[in-house]
């Protein structure tokens, strides 16, 4: 088997997920009758490894699906972020890699750890630079008017501060980038924004996952923390990355999804609530409709590897 080569039980719940959707209505199935987005995470590579294949499919399935937008969940810059807006990454890792017409949508984009290695606040600088980057705060809202997916609200989080510094504390300290975070202030800052959403679907974005079967597995400090807001306030999914890899859990009412392999795939194995797994380059379709979003993984070939019907919660 290839290295990044989907193994047997990866195919066969691609497989599964393909009969699943196969088996719904036409409507729920066809992205023409919803709005929708990708989604696409740790990919700032300088366009090297697959970072420039997967901008080339995503481009291709964005255009077919007419998308509104892109979500980016952190990790924008290997190895350590940007030094400033003017930085020469911007060109050689964002601008001249995602140059089709289709991704000159906005992007909305999260903070990852390696971009705390550098002024993240360059980021949200760029801001003011770019037709497309949107960043206007380390953690925000994009509300389904800036977005235009009617009914969807989107809560963009900055986790690296949520969770203890520990090595990446050495990381930032040797570059001279030092990020204190108080985890409480932005907590209480999402309860209440999701508190005063009446968007029927609510999505979080953050860079570090809440339950994954990639090597750095579930941050207690998310879980005990995070992970209840999102089940209070009825968020039906959250994106991620960090881990390099494609990956659907459902985990009680809340689906986790990560979406971490823009330019490289690490390991992953079945964890509890695994709905698909695979180690490969590629990044997240997904389609609003009033009572469903539909999710895609493609890979860096364009080719689809899984799909499924995420339910609208009701709280």
């Amino acid at each position: 088997m290839s290295e990044g080569a989907p193994d047997r039980r990866t195919i066969l719940q691609g497989l599964g997920g393909l009969a699943a959707a196969a088996a719904l209505p036409a409507t729920a199935r066809a992205c023409a009758s919803g709005h929708s987005f990708v989604a696409i995470g740790d990919w700032g590579k300088n366009g090297a490894a697959r970072q420039r294949e997967v901008a080339e499919a995503m481009a291709m399935t964005a255009g077919a699906a007419d998308s509104r937008f892109v979500l980016s969940v952190g990790d924008n810059f290997y190895p350590a972020g940007v030094a400033s807006a003017q930085d020469p990454q911007w060109r050689a890792s964002f601008e001249e890699v995602y140059h089709q017409p289709a991704l000159q949508t906005p992007w909305y984009v999260a903070l990852g750890n390696h971009d705390h290695r550098g002024d993240h606040a360059a980021q949200i600088a760029y801001s003011g630079r770019s037709h497309r980057w949107r960043m206007p705060a380390r953690y925000y809202v994009a509300s389904s008017s800036q977005t235009g997916v009617h009914g969807l609200d989107v809560f963009v989080l900055d986790t690296a501060p949520m969770l203890p510094m520990h090595g990446e504390l050495v990381a930032q300290a040797i570059r001279g980038s030092f990020t204190w975070g108080r985890r409480d202030d932005q907590l209480t800052w999402l309860d209440r924004a999701l508190a005063r959403s009446t968007a029927p679907w609510k999505v979080v974005v953050g860079h570090h996952p809440i339950h994954s079967g990639g090597r750095h597995g579930d941050p207690s400090e998310l879980v005990a923390d995070l992970k209840p807001i999102l089940e209070a306030r009825g968020v039906q999914a959250y994106l991620a990355g960090h881990d390099h890899v494609l990956q659907h859990v459902r985990r009680g009412p809340v689906d986790y999804i990560v979406t971490g392999s823009g330019a490289s795939a690490g390991s992953v194995r079945t964890v509890q609530g695994t709905r698909f797994r695979a180690s490969r380059e590629g990044f997240a379709l997904f389609t609003v409709q009033p009572e469903t979003m539909a999710l895609e993984f493609r890979d860096f070939a364009g080719r689809s590897l899984y799909r499924a019907v995420l339910p609208r919660l009701r709280v």
